[in-house]
């Protein structure tokens, strides 16, 4: 119990780790023909590229445990685990794996093991991913990134969909995964199934870029458009001599109160910048509605909302 408490408070790269050396000791111990057996774990702290991270390293009775991903009395990581598995998910064979490890390590690993390894985190990902989630989030942000992906022998640009939730109270994780063909609106009317079935019954306010049909899903949640989606598409727009002047000008409508924001954007409709980007005109107009609600908000409350930037921040 004590054990499974330990791994409950650790984070994703932790538990993947240990997971990664509990497959080796399985698979340790299956290709040997000693007689010997696990015999609970050895406690250590190390230091990956990410910071002090606690892991659970097993034991055989033997004590001859070795484990070559993780090295013992190692307490600096340079990455290798992850370097494993982001060449796995790069596309590279087990062998040319297995290769490249042994080029820049001097570690001598089987096939068999890079993928028991593999394997097993990927199970560890799906659990993940299928985890129950909290019942209610103040606030929850959804948008997608398109990263290169291998598959049937071609390199594809496909989206990584991504929410990010706020809990009530304040903590801020990644609720969920979810790749996809082509970003649509109709593929994340896959994905908040998925978040109510998984536990999700109230999201207060969600942040995102255009998704008319979320409330279909959360009916009482209240919708927010990413300002910055719609800043970004309204500069494009505009040549380099005119982004300066049109930013200002839309800064003016999203900066207002409430009451004053729609005569804002009347105002800049009948100016000369406004005739001259109708079109700009008419996409605040048709996103308006869903762009207006952080308004009502202090200042501090539309900082954290009026951005899916926190999403981009997580893929930077």
């Amino acid at each position: 119990m004590r054990s499974k408490q330990r791994n409950q408070s650790k984070d994703n790269h932790s538990r993947i780790t240990d997971k990664i050396l509990d497959t080796e000791m399985d698979y340790r111990l299956a290709s040997s023909d000693d007689p010997n057996s696990r015999n609970g774990y050895n406690h250590k702290a190390v230091l990956p590229a990410t910071g002090s991270m606690a892991l659970d390293t097993p034991r055989n009775r033997q004590g001859t445990f070795k484990p070559k991903l993780v090295p013992k009395y190692v307490r600096r990581l340079p990455g290798f685990n992850y370097k494993v598995l982001s060449l796995f998910a790069k596309g590279m064979s087990v062998r040319n794996i297995r290769d490249t490890v042994e080029e820049l390590y001097g570690i001598e690993v089987s096939p068999d093991l890079i993928s028991t390894v593999t394997d097993a985190v990927m199970d560890e990902f799906k659990s993940w991913q299928t985890r129950p989630l909290e019942s209610t989030y103040a606030i929850v942000y959804l948008d997608a990134i398109y990263v290169k992906v291998l598959d049937a022998g071609s390199i594809d640009n496909r989206p990584i969909y991504l929410g990010i939730g706020v809990a009530e109270d304040g903590r801020k994780e990644v609720r969920g995964l979810w790749l996809g063909e082509h970003e649509t609106a109709k593929f994340w009317l896959t994905v908040l199934p998925d978040l109510k079935q998984r536990g999700v019954a109230e999201i207060l306010i969600a942040v995102v870029d255009g998704l008319a049909s979320f409330q279909a899903a959360f009916p009482e949640t209240t919708v927010q458009t990413c300002i910055v989606h719609v800043i970004r598409n309204s500069l494009s727009r505009a040549s380099y001599r005119e982004r300066t002047a049109l930013a200002a000008a839309l800064k003016t409508i999203y900066t207002e109160i409430n009451a004053d924001a729609a005569a804002a954007l009347d105002a800049f409709e009948a100016s000369e910048l406004g005739q001259r980007f109708q079109d700009v005109v008419r996409r605040w107009l048709r996103s308006w509605e869903r762009m207006i609600p952080f308004l009502a908000l202090s200042k501090e409350l539309r900082k954290v909302i009026y951005t899916t930037n926190a999403i981009e921040s997580l893929n930077a």
